[in-house]
């Protein structure tokens, strides 16, 4: 099964607990404190692989986690940091950020290497948290949670030529014979699920070629198979537009030249403008030269005539595609601006009055404030009422009407407001 597109959902690792503990040993009865931090979570990272060219790996499995960090340990012991994940994607998948559509990578070539995600910091321990003033902390700070963000996997072929056409006008057939690749050939529609890729080797250059499954009237708009691998278009250099002049299936062959690149055009400016070679195919079974002549001067183009079945005409149109290719540009990546997570915020902070004898808090500094306090702790619960206080959070309390003995909540913390 060929699948080119598919969300899914990653999460770095959270941050390991620090601990709290005291130096004990004998003859040294006031060793002081010697938790350990935690260690830190582990990375998403996703690499570009020639060995993968679709992405049904991420068709049953959604979810990829990496490792959290482990708790800190006694003798100012750090914990261990979580295993960073891996994750191979074929060359040529764009990574986006499904609730923005933002680009996170183009995994253009092998061995592209980016970190979607980092891993959650460790917390402190307690052997952190002492000072002149505070020699025996008895408390320590919790490992950084990290979101869970889900991302689209977007598979674009990466080619120098694509073959276009209707269903069944001989594209198969075509790479087949000019190139080592093997595609399914069949007489009916779509016969082709999944782009086809094949080297053509002329002289001292050669071009990945890829035939695409058949576009139709409408493609652009998700008719038939063409708005899944339009996609697979973008990267091309150069199109190869493979008519049947011989009208084989009932159809023009001018309506056919222009319906698709009447799509083309729906899809995406950048295709209508790619070089097109123009390719009648089936030409044996042509009798009257007048049909030639009438396609040239409807649409302008100059036709190349073969026949895919007899390999006649062949030579000389891979020398006008190797003359096209080598004037052309590299396929490269996209231009974007790496999508990149908010940067936490550990300084702002919003009272909301939830009635009339309680608020809450919440914000940044909250979430941050929160992961250092032990409520049990009288060391703990003065620090966290020092820094409500030094932040300016008990004042804009008042300010926000709130009075001596209304209850505030911060988080799971709640706690009555005096002066």
């Amino acid at each position: 099964m060929f699948l080119d597109k598919v969300d899914i959902f990653i999460k770095a690792g959270n941050g390991g607990n620090g601990i709290v503990s005291f130096r004990r040993e004998k003859y040294i009865p006031y060793g002081g404190p010697d938790g350990g931090n935690g260690g830190n979570g582990g990375s998403v990272i996703f690499v570009a692989d020639n060995n993968t060219s679709t992405l049904i790996d991420f068709k049953y499995r959604k979810h990829f986690r990496a490792g959290n960090g482990e708790s800190g340990g006694p003798n100012n012991c750090t914990g261990k940091s979580g295993n960073d994940l891996i994750i191979k994607v074929p060359c040529g998948t764009i990574i986006r950020e499904k609730s923005t559509g933002a680009i996170i990578s183009d995994m253009f070539n092998e061995g592209d290497i980016v970190t979607a995600l980092y891993g959650g910091k460790g917390g402190r321990g307690n052997a952190c948290f002492k000072t002149a003033q505070r020699k025996a902390p008895s408390f320590c700070q919790t490992g950084e949670k990290v979101p869970e963000i889900e991302v689209t996997l977007e598979l674009k072929t990466i080619a120098d030529i694509g073959l276009i056409g209707f269903p069944n006008v001989g594209k198969s057939t075509l790479l087949s014979v000019i190139t080592a690749a093997t595609p399914k050939i069949a007489n009916y529609h779509f016969t082709t699920l999944a782009p086809n890729l094949g080297v053509i080797k002329l002289y001292d250059e050669s071009f990945v070629i890829a035939d695409i499954p058949g576009l139709i009237e409408g493609a652009s708009q998700g008719a038939g198979l063409g708005h899944n691998f339009l996609r697979h278009i973008e990267r091309v250099r150069l199109l190869v537009h493979i008519i049947d002049i011989s009208g084989s299936e009932n159809r023009n062959p001018i309506d056919d030249y222009n319906i698709i690149n009447d799509e083309l055009k729906s899809y995406s400016e950048v295709l209508k403008n790619l070089p097109q070679i123009v390719v009648a195919n089936k030409c044996d079974l042509v009798s009257d030269q007048g049909v030639f002549d009438n396609f040239e001067k409807a649409t302008g183009k100059k036709l190349h005539r073969i026949s895919a079945i007899t390999n006649s005409g062949i030579e000389d149109l891979l020398i006008a595609v190797y003359k096209e290719a080598i004037k052309l540009e590299k396929p490269q990546p996209l231009e974007y601006e790496p999508f990149a997570l908010p940067e936490k915020d550990n300084e702002s902070f919003e009272i909301i009055k939830e009635d009339e004898e309680t608020f809450a808090v919440i914000g940044g500094l909250i979430d941050n404030l929160v992961r250092n306090v032990v409520l049990s702790d009288y060391q703990s619960f003065n620090y966290f009422q020092k820094v409500l206080k030094d932040r300016g959070v008990i004042k804009a309390l008042y300010n926000a009407g709130a009075k001596n003995g209304d209850t505030v909540r911060i988080e799971d913390i709640e706690f009555e407001l005096m002066d």
